[in-house]
């Protein structure tokens, strides 16, 4: 048991051996077409559609999902389904990006063809600089593959992950030669925690309906009620339109340990004096830090200046925000 352990380990690891040296040589002969594709791209007026066939079309629309996420307008367009009817989605500005490592399937050879008689610009990554393809584009990467990364040199292992990286290389170019930032980022995933950090604000996670507040001279019942229906794990004292304190879980515990009677206590006499606070329009990733700096676990919310309620560190985690 223990050689055939060690056989499947050594399999894995000459796997793996052959991947790294794969995009090894292909970093070592990058050159100046990997320039022209970037150039291409960035002054392309219409989208970019990528396609392939087999694995290849795989590493494709994974292409095409990172471009559009960067700033890049792509498709994504099956070689086997465009020669079905699908080239209608080509337009006039399209730049097509063809992947194929061996340039030479059926498939491609169809797609180019065509594609080259609509006169859209071509872009081909290939293994295989004789082919078709790297004949027919206008212009070439050429991706050097000497082994696939398993024992019978068939299956798509490592050229599809030289594709992929050719492809991932490509795309922080182009994020660099467009001035694609962190907030354009953010724009295109708004659903996203990176989307959430830069456009959330508090205001989005006070619920008008919780907004837990006592006056100072109210009981320590009362205080209990407050705090248990609203659910936040504290309420704020206010007399009027001014804000006194805060009462938490942690000082009603507090107050409980002195062994003084709650009859006799009011909530003045607990609060925590100058609570800390956040506006409704800040960010609530600022929220959080705010939170974290000072080792507490609410934030008394302002519209301008007045009391719109609380926010709870959890209202921050539940959204994704860490």
């Amino acid at each position: 048991m223990e050689r055939e352990n060690n056989k499947i380990l050594d399999d894995g690891k000459r796997s793996l051996e052959i991947e790294i040296e794969t995009l090894q040589n292909i970093r070592n002969i990058l050159d100046q077409s990997f320039v022209g594709v970037v150039r291409k791209l960035v002054k392309c007026k219409g989208r970019v559609v990528v396609s392939g066939i087999g694995k290849s079309a795989i590493v494709a629309q994974k292409m095409a999902a990172s471009f559009n996420s960067t700033g890049t307008p792509s498709l994504f367009l099956h070689a086997a389904d465009a020669i079905h009817g699908d080239l209608g989605m080509i337009e006039e500005k399209d730049i097509v990006l063809l992947i194929s490592k061996s340039g030479n399937t059926p498939e491609m050879k169809v797609i180019t063809r065509l594609i080259k008689e609509f006169g859209n610009y071509t872009i081909a990554l290939h293994s295989n600089q004789e082919s078709y393809l790297a004949k027919q584009a206008d212009l070439n990467i050429y991706i050097p593959v000497q082994l696939e990364a398993e024992p019978n040199n068939l299956a798509p292992t490592a050229s599809t992950l030289a594709q992929l990286a050719i492809g991932d290389a490509i795309t922080a170019a182009l994020i660099n030669a467009k001035g694609f930032t962190k907030d354009h980022f953010a724009r295109y995933h708004p659903g996203g925690s990176l989307g959430k950090e830069l456009f959330l604000k508090v205001k989005d996670l006070v619920d008008p309906q919780k907004k837990p507040m006592v006056t100072p001279s109210s009981t320590i019942s009362e205080v209990i009620i407050e705090i248990s229906s609203k659910r936040l794990g504290a309420t704020a004292v206010v007399d009027g339109d001014t804000i006194h304190g805060i009462i938490t879980d942690g000082d009603l515990r507090r107050m409980l340990q002195t062994g003084k009677s709650s009859e006799d206590i009011s909530a003045a006499e607990i609060m925590s004096k100058n609570p800390k606070s956040i506006d409704a329009e800040d960010l609530a990733i600022n929220g959080l830090s705010l939170m974290r700096q000072n080792n507490i676990s609410q934030l008394i919310v302002l519209d301008g200046q007045s009391y719109l309620g609380i926010v709870h560190i959890h209202d921050l985690i539940k959204e994704g925000i860490n």
